[in-house]
């Protein structure tokens, strides 16, 4: 689990983002120092061990092989989710381009993944929360010790939380039921009709690299959105024709 950074007695009660990137760009936090700033606090990162290491490998060569450049796929980057939050989680699809965020860390995204093990808890309560409030869409919690995925979608900023969750077990498609939701906010939110329906297939890419690893042993996670090529192609023809088609993308 993860615990608070050690601190300095002069420094504030919580950190703010801007005062946190402060501290990078003077040096005081460097690139070897495994940190995150989570509601104010300045929250140690807990070393990745094998397992958890091999998920976030298959997480983002999936991810990465099915977006493409319609959208950024950023892993274990900062991303800025308020006024006391920065967390950097384990993969999370941004919309627009990679120099977009040459100057700064993004503050919109499509999706956000966490790879969990001893994090867990931290993942579903103070993450979940920052996340919801965040207006982030979907947001999903590889779940090593339980073998699953957990889904959270309908985000209520003023509620720091999710109002609909899910677990997924193998041959489960998570990503069908509420297409149009989905759809509507990754639209909102920049990445259009084409690159949605990318981002859905993504997703279903991610869980299938999983469960490929289950069965050879890498990894236990024994889950998938889709279990064949031609249930992800279902579910995609789905989900366009579930939602009006948008002409300018």
């Amino acid at each position: 689990m993860a615990h608070p950074a050690p601190t300095d007695p002069a420094a504030p009660a919580r950190w703010t983002v801007e005062q946190y990137l402060r501290l990078v760009d003077q040096g005081v936090l460097g690139p070897d120092d495994k940190v995150e700033l989570l509601e104010g606090v300045i929250v140690a990162v807990p070393p990745s061990n094998a397992r958890h290491a091999s998920g976030i490998v298959r997480l983002s060569h999936a991810l990465f092989g099915a977006v493409g450049d319609r959208a950024v796929v950023r892993i274990q980057l900062g991303f800025m989710a308020g006024v006391y939050s920065l967390p950097e989680p384990d993969a999370a699809v941004i919309p627009g381009a990679i120099e977009d965020y040459d100057r700064e860390h993004p503050r919109a995204a499509l999706l956000v993944a966490e790879v969990s093990d001893s994090s867990l808890k931290q993942d579903r309560l103070t993450k979940g929360a920052i996340y919801a409030a965040a207006g982030i869409p979907e947001y999903w919690i590889v779940n090593l010790r339980d073998d699953c995925v957990e889904a959270y979608r309908g985000p209520d900023p003023q509620a720091r939380r999710y109002v609909e969750q899910r677990r997924a077990v193998r041959g489960e498609n998570l990503l069908a039921a509420h297409a149009g939701h989905f759809y509507q906010q990754a639209v909102r939110n920049g990445l259009g009709h084409r690159g949605t329906l990318v981002t859905v297939m993504a997703g279903n890419l991610v869980l299938i690299a999983f469960a490929l690893g289950a069965e050879r042993g890498e990894v236990r996670l024994m889950c998938a959105f889709a279990t064949t090529e031609a249930d992800v192609d279902r579910l995609v023809k789905e989900l366009a024709s579930s939602v009006p088609q948008d002409p300018d993308v």
